[in-house]
């Protein structure tokens, strides 16, 4: 099983909120090093505790820092902004390291309401999420739009050799039905409900899913939260960070994570035990064969050859740590491939359960137009045909 990570650039208590991406640069060094498949970064904004806004710009440092892990977004909220300026930046971003950007989409604000009017008041809404994924599946592979396209003649630069790998995100059956419709992998967040809906819309994407000039077969993943010590106790104990965040979550506070020792001195009223108390059942959390095992039994239940792991502490050598202890678990140093001449890594293998892996497109090799015609009427499992243009 391949893992990957996803970084959310959280910020601590009394630590300059900064620092949180300092410490995603270094993270995202010793995941490459480790030998971790893929490296993404979210975009939040308006919230204290998780500051990496700009996933695009964070990017363009770990890509330029890194070897051979790929990096990528999860994701761009896309409906904050224009379909053309995202595809010219990761354009770039894959000329700086060809054959190694993943750009993950989303549909969700990332932020409030009021902070989504403030980034794009003139945007275009999420109504047109399917559009505008269309439109970037073509400027970023360098396919032709529809011939009475607006847009037809406009081209995102600069051109290359490759492309980037859409991925669409989501944590319900509507992401699903779009990653299928349109031929492309598909990863569910089920660290947002521990889980619940993820074997429904693994099961929706997997029956609906189409063929594309980009996949032949199903790609899915799911990302989890995680977290590996060198014993239960002391994971545990990290965990009581996480705990607390949890708790004022459910009340709509969004600060900078506590120490655990912090946490463990604060009184927590019924209503919030209750919330701290579902966190600490679910968790994935205890010594490396503990956390691997828990993961290896997820893939097998959800067939899935790779799953991406987020982790929080307080302290950044402890999730250095938990990354580096999962990794041992896994023998991820021994099994990826030597890095390639150029230093962008060699290709992945191909999956051992047959799922596709992404390789590099060459430009203009005989892609089909990403425009597909979006019908009215319902999609294949019958449900109203929501993604229709």
């Amino acid at each position: 099983m391949k893992l990957s990570v996803l970084d959310q650039s959280i910020a601590v208590r009394n630590t300059a909120a900064s620092q949180a991406i300092v410490n995603s640069l270094d993270l995202a060094r010793h995941c490459d090093r480790l030998g971790y498949h893929r490296y993404w970064v979210s975009e939040h904004h308006n919230t204290d505790s998780i500051v990496g806004s700009a996933p695009e710009v964070l990017m363009a440092a770990i890509a330029v820092s890194t070897a051979r892990i790929r990096v990528g977004s999860a994701g761009v909220m896309l409906p904050h902004y224009a379909t053309l300026k995202v595809a010219e930046q990761f354009r770039v971003l894959e000329a700086l390291a060809p054959g190694r950007i993943d750009l993950g989409l989303g549909r969700a604000p990332g932020s409030d309401q009021l902070t989504a009017m403030a980034l794009n008041p003139f945007g275009p809404g999420a109504d047109q999420f399917p559009r505008q994924v269309v439109d970037l599946k073509a400027w970023v592979s360098g396919a032709p739009l529809d011939p009475d396209h607006p847009f037809a003649q406009v081209k995102a630069h600069p051109q290359g050799l490759t492309a980037p790998q859409l991925w669409i995100l989501g944590s319900s059956d509507y992401g699903a039905q779009l990653a299928a419709y349109l031929g492309l992998p598909y990863a569910f967040a089920y660290f947002f409900s521990e889980g619940r809906g993820a074997e429904l819309a693994l099961n929706l994407y997997r029956r609906n899913f189409r063929p594309s000039a980009e996949l032949s077969e199903p790609c899915a993943t799911i990302c989890i939260w995680a977290l590996a010590a060198d014993s239960e106790a002391q994971a545990r104990h990290l965990l009581k960070t996480r705990e607390h965040w949890r708790a004022g979550f459910e009340r709509g506070v969004r600060k900078p994570l506590i120490s655990p020792e912090e946490a463990d001195r604060h009184v927590y009223h019924p209503g919030e035990q209750q919330s701290v108390e579902a966190v600490r059942a679910a968790a994935i959390v205890g010594c490396a064969d503990q956390v691997a095992e828990r993961i290896r039994a997820l893939g097998r239940a959800l067939q899935l050859d790779e799953i991406v792991v987020n982790t929080w502490t307080f302290d950044h050598d402890a999730r250095v740590h938990s990354y580096r202890l999962l990794a041992r678990a896994f023998g991820l140093g021994a099994a990826e491939p030597k890095t390639a001449a150029g230093g962008h890594g060699a290709s992945p293998r191909a999956s051992e359960t047959g799922w596709q892996v992404h390789r590099p497109t060459p430009i203009g090799s005989g892609l089909a137009s990403a425009n597909p015609r979006f019908e009215h009427g319902t999609t294949p499992d019958g449900k109203l045909n929501a993604l229709r243009l």
